[in-house]
This record gives structure tokens, sequence and C-alpha cells, in this order.
């Protein structure tokens, strides 16, 4: 019985289309104190995704065009 090896590549124009198509969210948050002294507060939402993606997300949460700062078109 011949064992068969399947490697399956995906290239990097097929990630990029996968993450325009779906989008990705990075949510950070960062707090840094000493002491109890709060020194430094760093909080990032990173989005990546198509226009109509993050259209389609905007109105899912309820968000606006008119509330956010994206211009018309």
């Amino acid at each position: 019985m011949a064992l068969i090896k399947s490697v399956e590549s995906t290239n990097l124009t097929e990630v990029i289309d996968r993450i325009l198509d779906k989008g990705i969210v990075i949510d950070a948050f960062v707090r840094i104190s000493l002491v109890g002294i709060e020194l430094i507060t760093i909080e990032a939402r990173i989005v990546i995704a198509s226009v109509d993606t993050y259209l389609k997300y905007a109105s899912a949460i309820g968000l606006t065009l008119a509330d956010s700062s994206i211009m018309k078109y």
C-alpha cells in the first residue's frame, strides 16, 4: 500500500484575497504602570478588510458613515 503525500500550498494572493474578503481585526490594550502610577496606556484596533466588507460590518453594528470620519464618496 503506497502512502500519498499531499502538500497544499497557499500563495500570497490567496491569503490577501481571503483577508480582504473576510476581514481581520487586531484589538490590543496595553497598560504600563509602576508602583500604582499609570505611565503609558495604549489602545489600538486595527481593521483590515475590503471597503465592502467594512461597510457590511459597520451596518451590522450600527455604525453609519455620518458617525465616522470616513469621507463620503
